[in-house]
């Protein structure tokens, strides 16, 4: 068997060679915090948190919360490594096809009932469920099935070999919840939070504000340091900040490009700010007319001044991108010769696709991130003079989401880093990804990734990932023409906050005030 305790990472990261450990520099965002209990810690978010139940969880928000109320086997630390859980060690089998992970003991539901290896059972279980329809379903690895031999050990034997395992378990909507909820169907968690967090729900208004309050059962009997959180809703990103600036708030989840020198300005206020894989992506339907010939999307993505991009779009806060979800952070990034703007070759392919007196499309952005919208714009007047004609049509995100979010075969994305190029890839590219957009359905590219996740050899993996980047370049199923960088923003008091380049991760339990904080009920 090959052992992987939390205390003792480094060994197997050498041998499998296969969870995404980024070199990124430090900064103050990953300074450590005092070990200091108390207070209330008041949390900005920019949309609405509808859902509680965190196996259905899909926007920054309900991430956030979820993890705040529910706990996985694993989860990411700072370095994009796996760290222990609920699972205090796993160990797999040689040919990475069986995992076995030990719980560790004494664990705990809010409603005081004992968390065992049943309930984890039952908890993969629904997220396997097609008809739970979680985004985990299709991002948690290759696995066939999933047994407790007893109270504290999990087994999941794998229908191929995955060394990425316990980075996937960690995956945000992979919580556990207890089976006993699950037995009566999941109902009961759109209203209730019953998990093993290190916070309990106090208060659930969806549109204004989400209250927990510590945990005293959880495992980890130092956190969390925070008395309370509060969680509130800001639709206007200015509003926002002018509540961070003011005192009102004391953490900015996420800060728009647009807000981030006037907080980085502003007293008492730490602006901060980490490289990542984050992106906005304009999908194209490949299975619908005109993005189902190839001549179209690479003509689309010519038009495409991506260090305009950079500067428009992303406030300068940025790096350019090559129509590739997976960004230099990645250990299986390809560098590719960058696409540049060419409008002459770009009118030579539209015309060769029968559309040589211009194309008219509508171009869908959410109104949520402001980039979205912005990146539209910036798009539709790049693309003019090749011969596209692009009308930009914005609405609310929660219309979004229902009526055009994979539905759509022209519109802006939105995503997180995530932990592995197998996770970027499975959760938006392949197939039978569980948020396949584009509908490229490329079986070239599927094996591909299939067979890259079946290895832990390095070399051979790095091969089969760079060829899937080079394919899903050239062939262009939605354009990708920057990489934003992660920006964020506290009070000064505000201590023991990491920005974690995994984008969606929060960690608020390692959270602390210091001095200044101000005195709350």
């Amino acid at each position: 068997m090959n052992t992987l305790v939390a205390a003792n990472r480094r060994d197997f990261f050498g041998a499998a060679a296969s969870l995404a450990v980024l070199s990124l520099p430090m900064s103050s965002a990953f300074a450590a915090g005092p070990q200091k209990r108390g207070g209330t810690l008041r949390v900005s978010i920019n949309q609405a948190v509808n859902k509680l139940n965190p196996l259905v969880a899909r926007v920054t928000p309900e991430y956030l919360v979820a993890e705040l109320l529910y706990s996985g086997l694993t989860r990411i630390g700072p370095t994009m490594a796996p760290e222990a859980d609920l699972a205090q060690s796993w160990t797999s089998s040689p040919d990475l096809t069986q995992w076995t992970f030990k719980l560790r003991p004494g664990l705990a539901f809010h409603d005081g009932s004992a968390c065992t290896s049943a309930d984890v059972v039952a908890s993969f279980q629904a997220i396997l469920d097609a008809k739970t329809a979680s985004p985990g379903r299709q991002n948690i690895g290759p696995i066939a099935s999933v047994s407790a031999p007893d109270k504290g050990t999990v087994v999941f034997v794998l229908s191929s070999p995955y060394a990425d395992l316990p980075v996937a378990l960690a995956f945000p909507s992979a919580k556990i919840v207890p089976a006993s909820v699950l037995q009566k169907g999941l109902g009961r968690l759109n209203r209730e939070a019953i998990g093993t967090g290190p916070f309990k729900l106090v208060t659930f208004e969806p549109e204004r504000i989400v209250v927990v309050a510590r945990n005293e059962a959880y495992y980890d009997k130092a956190r969390p340091y925070l008395d309370r959180i509060e969680v509130r809703v800001y639709p206007d990103a200015t509003a926002e900040g002018s509540a961070l600036i003011a005192g009102d708030t004391d953490l900015m989840a996420l800060v728009q490009p647009a807000e981030f020198a006037r907080l980085k300005a502003a007293s008492g206020v730490n602006a901060l700010k980490l490289p990542s894989g984050v992106f906005c992506n304009i999908n194209l339907g490949c299975n619908q007319k005109p993005f189902n010939d190839v001549r179209v999307r690479q003509a689309l993505a010519l038009t495409v001044d991506r260090p305009a991009m950079v500067d428009f779009v992303g406030e300068g806060y940025g790096t350019v991108a090559n129509d590739n979800p997976v960004s230099a952070s990645y250990p299986f990034y390809r560098e590719l010769p960058q696409r540049k703007r060419d409008i002459a070759q770009a009118k030579k392919l539209l015309a060769e696709a029968g559309h040589d007196k211009g194309l008219t499309v509508t171009l869908i952005a959410s109104d949520n991130p402001s980039i979205r919208t912005q990146m539209a714009v910036a798009l539709r007047e790049m693309a003019k003079p090749a011969g596209f004609n692009i009308n930009v049509q914005t609405m609310p995100h929660a219309t979004y989401l229902e009526q055009v979010w994979k539905k759509g075969n022209f519109y802006v994305g939105f995503y997180n880093m995530q932990p592995t190029v197998d996770s970027i890839f499975s959760l938006l590219y392949t197939s039978n990804a569980s948020w396949n957009e584009t509908h490229w359905n490329n079986a070239i590219f599927d094996k591909l990734v299939a067979d890259a996740r079946a290895t832990a050899d390095t070399k051979k993996r790095t091969e089969l990932y760079a060829e899937a980047q080079r394919l899903m370049t050239e062939e262009v199923p939605s354009i990708i023409p920057v990489y934003f960088d992660l920006l964020r923003a506290k009070r000064s008091y505000v201590e023991g906050y990491q920005v974690n380049p995994r984008g969606l991760v929060y960690r608020l339990d390692y959270v602390s005030l210091g001095d200044g904080a101000p005195k709350r009920a």
